[in-house]
């Protein structure tokens, strides 16, 4: 038997070994599954799967089982946006940095509107100029909107219909999230020292939500008062 035979051969039996308890997968299907998300350069949601497996997989299941047999592997089966994706143990993610020099850096002033949109979703740009106590540049939404972080979700019910921004797929894939409801909370921040140990009176952490607001009507494209125009600049305040 080859070399490569036989690695095969003992990752199936391990993966056998480390098979979740309760009612076994169809190891077929497990393989199918296995073999279409690694294949898979962009993450696949369980709809995606099941139309290349055959009718009756149980796709929850074999999600399951496959995320327990690489729950201690070098690479983990994680659930982005609400999809599936194989990556890099965050244990291990150091293994595989590599430093050069950046391309293009965000300025404060994204880094801090990229900030208020996804914990104040859905927010306004007069919105984040409250919340940032400064005017704006139109170039900041630009910016991010062409990195495809942050989009327009939506129009307030208000004088003037502004329009409201929320945060992107290729955002919650970017951070490994699985929806805005798993950004970091108060007590991840201030382990993370972005936070005082004792933060202001009253402050708290809003909770974002991916759903139209109540006083939210959806986008459904440009009105005289979007056609404004702005230059994009990295180095605005």
């Amino acid at each position: 038997m080859s070399s490569v035979a036989q690695m095969i051969e003992t990752i199936e039996t391990e993966m056998d070994a480390e098979a979740p308890a309760g009612p076994k997968a169809n190891p077929e299907h497990l393989r199918m599954v296995e073999a279409l998300l690694f294949a898979a350069s962009e993450p696949l949601d369980q709809k995606a799967l099941s139309t290349s497996l055959p009718e009756g997989a149980d796709v929850p299941g074999l999600i399951s089982a496959l995320q327990e047999v690489y729950e201690k592997r070098g690479v983990n089966l994680c659930c982005v946006a609400g999809k599936y994706q194989f990556r890099t143990a965050s244990d291990l993610a150091f293994l595989l940095r590599k430093e050069q020099p950046e391309q293009k850096r965000l300025s404060k002033a994204a880094i801090e509107t990229l900030a208020i949109i996804s914990y104040h979703q859905p927010v306004t740009r007069a919105e984040i100029e409250d919340i940032r106590g400064v005017a704006m540049s139109k170039g900041t939404i630009d910016m991010l909107m062409e990195i495809g972080w942050i989009k327009i979700r939506g129009r307030k019910r208000t004088p003037g219909r502004p329009v409201t921004y929320g945060t992107t797929e290729a955002f919650l894939v970017q951070f490994g999230l699985e929806s805005v409801a798993h950004l970091p909370g108060v007590d991840e921040l201030k382990a993370a020292g972005f936070l005082e140990a004792m933060p202001p009176s009253g402050f708290d952490v809003p909770n974002p939500s991916d759903e139209l607001g109540p006083d939210e009507d959806p986008y459904t494209g440009e009105e005289p008062s979007d056609m404004q125009t702005g230059s994009l600049n990295l180095d605005e305040a």
